[in-house]
């Protein structure tokens, strides 16, 4: 097992900005995790964890010209509501020590062989429609 996955978060920035959607192939996810994981090239990726280990987000453009960052991953809990999750790239004192990586640690406690959908929102450059989410993929603990 590896002590973390890696997952990366990529993003056709231009063709979300001109669908105002990560839809129709603007957004795929892909982990690199020991175990296997559904959906690989997809916004429905479920990722297979385990207790203990890591998960790392990292968003990749594919138009380099334009900036993507990770603004939020929130998990969606059983009565609908979200939940914040990993550092999101703060230390404890609120500095920001890298806007382009998410990370958090899987709990002991996480119920297994339940997908656990999160919200990824991610933000691309500014303006009215520059922030989207998906509600579609999640992680599962063996």
């Amino acid at each position: 097992m590896k002590p973390q996955v890696n997952i990366a978060v990529v993003v056709d920035v231009i063709g979300a900005l001109s669908d105002k959607s990560l839809g129709n192939g603007n957004l795929c996810l892909v982990d690199d995790g020991s175990f296997d994981s559904t959906g690989q090239g997809t916004v429905e990726l479920v990722t297979t964890v385990l207790p203990g280990q890591t998960v790392q987000w990292y968003p990749l453009a594919v138009d380099l010209q334009t900036p993507v960052e990770i603004k939020s991953i929130r998990f969606l809990g059983p009565d609908g509501q979200v939940h914040d999750i990993g550092d999101g790239g703060e230390d404890s004192d609120g500095d920001h020590l890298d806007l382009n990586t998410w990370t958090g640690v899987v709990p002991p406690f996480m119920e297994r062989g339940v997908p656990h959908r999160y919200r990824l929102e991610v933000q691309m450059y500014e303006g009215e429609h520059s922030v989207l989410h998906v509600d579609s993929p999640a992680l599962m603990c063996l």
